[in-house]
């Protein structure tokens, strides 16, 4: 596959000697549920490769360390992501990234996303066949446990401190905190119509979650576990992630498949208010950021490409072409 670079991206970095605007770095992996495989964005030469998998991966995460990508979905062989009839898979990659897994770890139901402790020894699988979370011991390559949730548990992330899991439970409309210590949940949190993903800010004082029913993203206080106000966004939000001072919420906005949104709204958590839309590409689903915070990633599922957005100016500077179906999204330094 090739890169596309818009020429506001090479304005940009020809810019960066005399800008506060510095060039890309890291990488970016997608998950292309529609062509069976995983992406890989090398940004500083922009270098794009695809390796095929034995999965339709849904979601990729790179753990807390850094040292592996996680992805999840159904074995191709076994039946489609969501079709019920079993074949879930947890497929670990040791990075950089090679072609073949390093360990394949069956997962009993339907899976959908994934992510690791804070010392990247346990892998959380969000399983919407059972209603649960399901753990995995990564050294041992065993599951370990099976925490209760809501119904239908989708997204997932970890807190920042590593004490917890808010888990979006799409058909119950909750959000359920899970005690990492103890691997138990602890409450579920009433947030509105059809969550499907969560979010932190830096700080762990707020958490956020994608209402995709109501087209709004919900504010969560992480202290009293509370919602404490919604903010309108686009169609259909999808997924979401926070500015590393905390300042922005950027929000992937999919729309449906027949009538896509390409639009990632800017919200100011603080003023509780939408201030800017981005348009990327048909389908705007996942979200990465940077380490720094200047640049946000969103796959575009309908497009079949990642979109790179100026944090501070708000605007597309970079596009990259990927396999078809681009669900989740992960970043590495």
């Amino acid at each position: 596959m090739h890169k596309l670079i818009s020429s506001s991206l090479l304005l940009a970095f020809s810019l960066a000697a005399t800008s506060v605007l510095a060039a890309p770095s890291g990488t970016v992996f997608t998950a292309n549920e529609r062509d069976n495989s995983i992406s890989q964005i090398t940004l500083a030469d922009g270098k794009v490769s695809t390796i095929p998998l034995e999965i339709s991966p849904h979601n990729v995460q790179v753990s807390v360390d850094g040292k592996r990508l996680l992805a999840v979905g159904m074995n191709i062989h076994a039946g489609h992501h969501g079709s019920g009839k079993g074949g879930g898979e947890l497929q670990v990659f040791d990075l950089p990234l090679g072609s073949k897994p390093s360990m394949v770890l069956p997962v009993a139901g339907h899976p959908g996303h994934v992510v690791t402790d804070r010392d990247s020894k346990l892998a959380f699988v969000t399983d919407a066949d059972n209603n649960a979370v399901q753990v995995y011991e990564l050294a041992s390559r065993q599951q370990i446990a099976t925490i209760k949730t809501g119904n239908y548990p989708h997204g997932l992330r970890l807190s920042p401190d590593g004490s917890s899991l808010y888990v979006a439970n799409v058909k119950s409309d909750n959000v359920s905190v899970i005690d990492v210590a103890s691997l138990q949940e602890t409450v579920r949190i009433a947030v509105g119509d059809a969550p499907v993903q969560v979010g932190f800010a830096a700080n762990g004082k707020q958490a956020y979650v994608s209402l995709s029913a109501e087209n709004a993203l919900g504010l969560i206080d992480t202290a009293s576990r509370k919602l404490t106000g919604k903010v309108k966004v686009g169609r259909n939000p999808i997924q979401m992630y926070a500015t590393p001072d905390g300042s922005k919420v950027f929000v992937a906005n999919q729309g449906s498949s027949k009538q896509p949104d390409d639009r990632v709204s800017v919200v100011d958590p603080a003023a509780g208010k939408a201030i800017a839309e981005v348009k990327t590409g048909p389908g705007a689903h996942g979200v990465a950021i940077s380490s720094d915070g200047q640049y946000v990633f969103v796959s575009n599922i309908e497009a079949g490409s990642v979109s790179v957005i100026d944090s501070q100016q708000h605007r597309v500077v970079g596009t990259y072409k990927v396999g078809a179906g681009p669900n989740g999204i992960s970043y590495r330094d």
